[in-house]
Formats: C-alpha cells, structure tokens, sequence
C-alpha cells in the first residue's frame, strides 16, 4: 500500500486506542479519516475533540453489527482500507455478561468483513490491488505464559482464557479464514497492555490515579504478582499505521513495548508519582501507598502476557519511543491536567460504583 494520502475507515474511532489512530493520522499524515463507532460506554467524541474540525475527519454513529448501515459507509465515503478496532475489551465485563463480546467481537467482525470484501470485490483492479483491511487484536489471546523467560511469538498457538480473550481469537481467525478463502487483502497485529492519556477511568492505570486522588482504595487482584508488558498507545499508534502501509498481506505482526511490570510495581510508581506531583492528599491520607489493598483474583486471571516485536521491528522498522517509565509520567502529568475530561467521562456513561473494580486489559 503507497503513502500516498488515501482514505481510512477506523471502527471503534472513539475508543482510546482507536482515537490515537486517529489523532496520529490527522495531525501527522495527509490521510482521510472516516470515524465508525457505535459510542458504548467507552466511547468519548472528546477524546476527538483536538480533530473532529478538521476537514479531513468524518465521524459515522453506526453499529459494526448493523450490516446495512456498513454498507452505506462504504458506498459513501469509498475508503482506501479498513482498520478494524471495534470491540468489546474489559474483562471483568466480559466475566459477568459474554454476550454483548459474542455479539461485537464475533458477530460484528464477521459483519464488516462481509462488507468490506463486497465492497473491495466492487472496486477496479488497481484500487482492489491497493485496498488493506487491518484487524487489530490483543496478546491476550496466546493465553498464560507458563516458562519463565518466554514470549508471545506470531506463531504461538492460541490458548484464551477469559469470554474476552476468546471473542477476539475468533475474530482474529475469522479475519484470516477470509483472507485465505476469498484472497481478501488482510493483515493482523496483536499488541501488549496499553497505557496513556484518555485511557477509560476503568482500566488500571487511570482508576489508581484517579482513586489516589480522591483518598478512594486501590485495589489491586491477589498479591499483584501478575505481569503485564506495557505500551504507549502513541507508539502503538504509530506501529498501526506503519503496519497498514508497510505490512504485508497475510501476515501477523505482534507489538510490544517491551515494558514487563508486575501489577503491584505498577500501582507503587503511580503512587510515587503522585506523591511528586499531587503531594497535597486528600484529608486521612499520609501516604498514597496506605491506600492498596488486596481483592479476590479474578476468575480465570492469566499471570504473564509478554511480546516479542522482533518481526515488526526486523521489517518494518518500528520500535517504541517511550520506555514505562517516560510513558507513565506523561501519563500522570495528563490525567492530573485532565480530570475535568474524567469527570464528564464517569459521570455521563459510566455507573460510578463500577470505579471499585479493576481492568488491566486494552480497549
């Protein structure tokens, strides 16, 4: 696929991931952005705020399910290639009701796969030969690393554990059945935990930040000791795109930010961070660190994701800019500066006695 400006068509545009694809592209490209989310709990427009008056973005309400309201996408706005991150993400949610993953993640990816390839078998040969779908998927479905020292290869064999984890190895085998079938020009990459500003309040990194703050408990799953590789989600934008213009058909590219952290350790820097720059704590409160304390594991709980991103670094030359620590000091530094973007968040799409639970998945 050329670098050449083109039009992308983004599912799930308004979710944390999905709307620093879009960022990236509209602030450092000459690409066209068509947005389609359906705008769950998860999805904020002013996570979009910095772009949505741009000329070059357009943001389309629509359900991935809704087959025909796909297709009137697609005629309309005529996209160059697809990237695909509509989904259902929080574990724990998927614990406590699958079908709503069943229905996104499995259902929906066949949806917009169906579309896609019957508009791409509509286009003239040179469009068909330059058109790219790109499915974005999660480490999560390799399972549990057992042997110490190991990682997540391309080729490791799929072993999910939770509803989530399985809903997206099925959409991620789904993607591949069509590319092989019908020769459908279609790419996967599957990332490590990511983390950075407008990360949903649910997710681990911003719920213990925004706990801390208000003097709330930290919760932290058993004894902490599971260990997660984490990723700046600017660097994971910027390997998405690359991916999309550079990678080649058929193929998986796994993207890591080399950053292995036991849970624990990472809850103890944000509280080291905080008594840095929030020293001023809420009334009770000596130490932010006073405040974790242990909850029943979740059901299920993998101890150890790690990825090995040698093949995309190898080929296509990406390699993460932020190391943990950089990344999570930005990120700090943004929630404290954006807690207004918090509360709006919590108070207009999310039940608050849901921010005692904790997420440390993507989304």
């Amino acid at each position: 696929m050329s670098d050449s400006p083109k039009k992308i068509l983004i599912t799930g545009g308004a979710g944390f991931i999905g709307s620093a694809v879009i960022r990236n592209i509209i602030n450092n490209t000459q690409c066209s952005v068509v947005n389609v989310d359906k705008l769950t709990y998860a999805g904020n427009l002013e996570s979009l705020a910095s772009v949505s008056n741009n000329a070059r973005y357009t943001f389309e309400q629509v359900d991935i399910c809704n087959r025909d309201e796909l297709a009137r996408v697609f005629f309309v706005h005529s996209p160059d290639a697809v990237m695909h991150l509509a989904a259902e993400s929080h574990v724990d949610r998927s614990i406590d009701g699958p079908a709503a993953f069943i229905e996104t993640n499995i259902i929906g990816t066949y949806t917009l796969l169906e579309v896609a390839r019957n508009y791409w078998q509509s286009l003239d040969s040179s469009r068909q030969a330059a058109f790219r779908f790109h499915h974005i998927s999660t480490d999560e479905v390799y399972g549990d690393l057992k042997e110490p020292g190991s990682l997540f290869v391309e080729t490791t064999p799929y072993m999910p554990s939770s509803p989530y984890s399985a809903s997206k190895a099925s959409s991620d085998h789904l993607v591949r059945a069509w590319q092989r079938t019908y020769g459908f020009p279609a790419l996967v990459t599957n990332c490590s935990n990511n983390y950075g500003p407008y990360h949903f309040p649910e997710k681990l990194i911003p719920l213990i930040i925004l706990n801390a703050l208000e003097g709330r408990e930290l919760p932290i799953y058993g004894t902490g000791e599971q260990v997660r590789d984490w990723l700046y989600v600017d660097d994971h934008a910027r390997a998405l795109y690359l991916a999309l213009n550079n990678g080649k058909i058929g193929e998986t590219y796994n993207i890591g930010g080399h950053n292995e952290k036991r849970n624990i350790d990472v809850v103890l820097e944000i509280c080291n961070l905080l008594e840095e720059m929030a020293p001023q704590k809420p009334k009770g409160v000596a130490n932010y660190r006073d405040l974790m304390v242990s909850v029943k594991d979740r059901p299920g709980h993998d101890l150890r994701y790690a990825i090995d991103s040698g093949k995309i670094q190898r080929e296509l030359g990406w390699v993460p800019a932020e190391s943990f620590e950089s990344g999570l000091r930005k990120t700090v530094v943004w929630y404290l500066d954006n807690l207004g973007w918090c509360t709006r968040v919590l108070s207009s799409t999310y039940q608050r006695e849901r921010l005692g639970t904790i997420d440390r998945e993507k989304s």
